[in-house]
């Protein structure tokens, strides 16, 4: 699988939130002459959702061959009415590791397929972090969600359309032994150029240069967390973030602090309205040691953050559906554009910085006693190490390949 490879001359466009993104996929499936392919780790039977439904009805009732993946976790109560009319039309329905139940309780909830790809005619791709919910709307009040995901036309649809494809395929269940998951570790390839960071730059021509990013539990566990980190160490001016759940590696964290003391201006935005309020806790832990290094901290309060974007030096840029946290780092399966474009890179930090100047609120540390700082600092510390080991045990734990299973069409 090509991953992290750079490809010049596409179109990328900045979508912002449902009220552009929703319009744009519906457009595309509704224009759509050959194939559609779609993933998506929540899909509810809400308005959003029934408008999804009839435009993929619609391309399938006109021959387009249409595939639809859906996370079992993110989306585990869609009923038959809903997608008995699609199995119907000839859509093909697949889910993601079913969830499993005990005493009532969803068990597997680690190792999910986060992303959400969509993929028209092999010609135009839309990746980012919008599910398909009316939360991603601004009518849905206060809990609206604030979202971003881009529109790609060229080369980098290909690579997207391929990708998608070997997604799509059903697998059996297998024990993976200790054994292979040395192998595959001795086994990746963490070049430069793999990662698409080194200096083997693709030939200038018309259009950006973009990357398309996954991480998976194979071969491709790092790629994502390794271009934040070489965008980072190579930053100059300005490195600016924002992101929904923020719990990175030390590694990672290292770099930001590195960058802020050499005098980069370092900025992140990260959410006060958290749906989970674990992470919201979990990302305090860290502000005073990113704050006393340089960074500024600013926290957005007026609707929940579920964006998963970054600009550094106004040339590099991602968005797409991971966050930077232990689950999307170590153990969900996600997908992000990186891109190598001084316009595109200029606007994502022009809308970054409207979230930032009207509705956020830079943070500002306490001063407390030395007694209290001391026990702060390991309290803070043993969280971190727990939290982070946590999700590597789990991630380097025997797993079953993950099944992805067709939804049968019960008329036939």
């Amino acid at each position: 699988m090509v991953n992290s490879h750079w490809v010049p001359g596409n179109r990328i466009t900045l979508l912002e939130n449902g009220e552009e993104y929703y319009p744009r996929v519906f457009a595309a499936i509704n224009a759509a002459e050959h194939e559609v392919l779609l993933e998506t780790f929540i899909l509810f039977n809400d308005s959003v959702g029934r408008d999804l439904q009839r435009a993929l009805l619609h391309a399938a009732e006109r021959g387009v061959d249409v595939h639809v993946l859906i996370d079992g976790w993110g989306s585990p109560d869609l009923p038959s009415s809903f997608t008995q009319p699609l199995l119907d039309a000839g859509v093909k329905v697949r889910i993601f590791e079913p969830v499993k139940y005990l005493f009532g309780f969803r068990v597997n909830m680690l190792r999910r397929m986060h992303r959400k790809l969509v993929v028209v005619d092999g010609q135009r791709a839309f990746v980012g972090g919008l599910n398909y919910s009316v939360d991603h709307l601004a009518d849905y009040g206060p809990l609206a969600k604030q979202d971003y995901a881009v529109e790609i036309e060229g080369p980098l649809v290909g690579q997207i359309r391929t990708f998608c494809h070997d997604g799509l395929q059903t697998s059996q269940p297998t024990r993976r032994s200790w054994l292979q998951h040395w192998r595959e570790w001795l086994d990746r390839e963490d070049s430069p150029d793999k990662l698409g960071t080194g200096t083997a730059a693709t030939a200038a021509c018309a259009g950006a240069r973009a990357a398309f990013v996954t991480r998976d539990n194979r071969r491709n566990r790092s790629d994502i967390e390794h271009h934040y980190r070489a965008a980072v160490r190579s930053a100059t001016a300005r490195i600016l973030i924002a992101n929904a759940y923020f719990f990175p590696g030390y590694r990672l964290l290292r770099d930001l602090r590195k960058a802020a003391r050499r005098g980069v201006r370092v900025e992140l935005i990260l959410q006060d309205q958290l749906d989970m309020p674990w992470a919201q806790r979990a990302s305090k832990l860290l502000y005073g040691y990113l704050i006393r290094a340089g960074v500024r901290v600013y926290e957005y309060s007026e609707r929940p953050l579920h964006g998963k974007v970054a600009v550094v030096d106004d040339d590099w840029a991602t968005v797409g559906s991971s966050n930077l946290d232990p689950t999307s780092l170590s153990l969900n399966l996600e997908a992000n554009v990186v891109v190598r474009d001084e316009p595109f890179a200029k606007h994502l930090r022009e809308r970054i910085e409207h979230l930032m100047q009207q509705r956020c609120e830079l943070v500002r540390l306490p001063i407390p006693g030395p007694l209290r700082s001391a026990w702060i600092a390991l309290r803070n510390a043993l969280v971190y190490h727990a939290m982070r080991h946590f999700a590597a045990v789990m991630r380097r734990a025997p797993e079953s390949s993950p099944r992805v299973m067709s939804i049968k069409n019960k008329s036939t």
